[in-house]
């Protein structure tokens, strides 16, 4: 005599997983990053990427209200002579004011632990994007990059940060 069949369970839904801190944590934690910056004369604050960790730099922009200069410290990983980071807000779903501000110049510098670089911004779409997107999932502390991401209303502007070309 046979078994009966298990009646089939129902398709529960897939939980996201990911739980960001507070917004204030998320906030105490650039006030501390920039401190230390500040405090240690650059020696603290900055770093290169590696194969599985993304690097710190410092983005400076203009104000696109103000025209006033703007600092923010970002995760980058290179990809040849550009730098990749993520337009995101601790993940939340405003967009960050270095966003917007390049958006409206996209001229800027950063800072790396090596000096200071000219480059010129644009937003990755298509393929250059999902590339470049992928290449974030592999880094160290974003296994769960798509599961923040579902977080946000709207797609997370992956920045290419190209060097600017030498004046002929």
């Amino acid at each position: 005599m046979n078994a009966p069949e298990p009646s089939p369970r129902p398709i529960e839904a897939p939980r996201n997983p990911a739980r960001i801190p507070p917004r204030w944590f998320i906030r105490t934690a650039w006030v501390v990053h920039r401190a230390l910056y500040r405090v240690t004369g650059g020696r603290v604050g900055l770093r290169h990427p590696s194969p599985t960790v993304y690097g710190m730099m410092r983005l400076h922009t203009v104000g696109r209200r103000s025209g006033s200069p703007r600092v923010a410290i970002l995760g980058y990983f290179e990809d040849g002579p550009d730098l990749v980071t993520l337009a995101m807000n601790g993940w939340g779903d405003p967009p960050p004011a270095w966003w917007l501000n390049l958006q409206a110049r996209p001229a800027a510098s950063v800072d790396l632990p090596e000096g200071t670089r000219d480059v010129i911004a644009h937003e990755a779409t298509g393929a250059e994007r999902e590339r470049l997107w992928a290449v974030w999932r592999t880094l160290e502390g974003d296994a769960d990059l798509d599961a923040y991401a579902a977080l946000r209303s709207r797609q997370t502007p992956v920045v290419v940060l190209s060097p600017v070309p030498a004046a002929a």
